[in-house]
This record gives structure tokens, sequence and C-alpha cells, in this order.
């Protein structure tokens, strides 16, 4: 592993100075950005690059999805900081369900617990191979919710308004958690503790961070960055950025 410092750019924050697009194309003229905030972040191997390149998924693609550039962690991204306490949690599970619900923090510990390594992809194109997270399972979640058969889509909710939209085969797939730890520990509050949730097929920007709701829509509703240019489906293999 090699340690590059590079100029660092401003925090990316709810409502930003910098338009989030200006922001993925300031982080990628000539050098990368690595340090955000005063921290340092770790660019992988030159090597590593490669074989993550070289590698295939299960579905045939290739580990490292195109114009990406690897970290060891994952970095903050900003955002308006919701209640980090795990007290104060409230999760509602609604919209077109059978039975809707809330669920508490010390609730949600109570169900299957899963532990998951997989990769992230930022949309400011940075990715984290073998990123260790814990929690429960989207699709358990609905499974006690039952969703009816005009449920098409997810929309993740979260602290100030934010809201992330993901097509429901999608979103209930095995890997997509509503998680509460990250490498073993529970969620710093830069990363949506106490509970976020992680969409690790798509730009990390769907993986809504403070989580508040999971409602189930019958028609799509684009989400915060959706209605700002973005692309709605943002699969990083079709560097799908922009709208």
């Amino acid at each position: 592993m090699s340690r590059i410092e590079r100029p660092s750019t401003p925090d990316l924050v709810f409502q930003p100075s910098m338009s989030r697009r200006a922001f993925v194309r300031s982080a990628t003229i000539g050098t990368v950005v690595v340090a955000l905030g005063g921290a340092t972040y770790v660019l992988a191997g030159t090597e590593d690059e490669k074989k993550a390149r070289a590698t295939k998924r299960p579905d045939g693609r290739p580990r490292l999805p195109p114009d990406q550039y690897l970290l060891t962690k994952i970095r903050p991204m900003g955002g308006a900081e919701g209640d980090p306490s795990p007290g104060a949690f409230r999760l509602r599970v609604h919209g077109e369900v059978e039975q809707p619900f809330t669920i508490d923090f010390a609730e949600l510990l109570k169900m299957p617990q899963v532990d998951q390594t997989c990769d992230v992809h930022c949309v400011t194109k940075w990715t984290v191979l073998d990123a260790r997270w814990t929690g429960v399972r989207l699709a358990d979640l609905a499974a006690r919710a039952k969703p009816k058969p005009s449920a098409r889509h997810v929309i993740f909710e979260a602290h100030a308004g934010y809201t992330a939209n993901v097509p429901i085969r999608e979103a209930l797939a095995p890997n997509v958690l509503v998680a509460h730890k990250y490498e073993g520990s529970p969620l710093a509050r830069t990363h949506g503790a106490p509970v976020r949730a992680l969409v690790p097929d798509l730009y990390f920007w769907k993986s809504a961070k403070w989580l508040t709701g999971v409602r189930f829509v019958a028609t799509d509703k684009p989400g915060y960055w959706e209605t700002r240019g973005y692309h709605n489906h943002a699969d990083p293999w079709k560097e799908e950025r922009y709208g």
C-alpha cells in the first residue's frame, strides 16, 4: 500500500455550496482527492487496482467498475446529520404494504443479523473493496411488512428529507442491508449513525445515511440527488452518474 496525500476539497454537504457534479469533476481533474476535512485517505497500491480490474464478479463484470480508483476505507461524504443516538432511532416501514410498522434499535438487533463483506462504489469515483458491514437484510424487514403487489420501488427516507429511490427487485436483493456496523464497530456519526442503508451494487448515494424510513411505492419517486441531475438508477458498471 502507498500513502499519497493530494489536494483536499470541501466536504460535500446536504445543501452544498458546490454542486455534486462539480465536486465529481474537481475530484478527478489531474489527480484524485484523498484528503478530506484534514483526514488522510490511503490509496490502494497499483497492483491491487490492476488485480481488481482483472478479477470478475459472478455476473461476469470486472470487480472494479470503469473509471474508479481504490481507497482502503470509505470516506464520509457529508450530509445533514441526524441524531446518532440508538435510543432515539426509529425506522418506519410503510407505504404499499399490508402490515406497516415502526421498529426501534433494540428491536432491530433482535432480528437476524448478517455479517457481510462487499465492495462499495462512490459516484465521486472511489471504491473500497471488502468493506465489512453488519445489519439486517431489507428483505427480512419487507417480509414482515408484506409489500402489496402494487409495490414497484423502495424509497429510503433519511434525516432532513433526504430520499433515495431503488427498484424493488434490487432493493430486496440479499446484499441490501439496513446496516448498523462498519468494520466491526458501530457506525460513526459521519457514516450515518446509528443506521444507514447499504445498496452495494449501486453508487453509494443510494445507501442513505441517518435512515428513518423505508417506503414502498407503486410509482417511482426520484430522490434528492436524482432530482438534481443525477441518474435515476446509478449502476457503476454503466457509469450511470448523470441523468
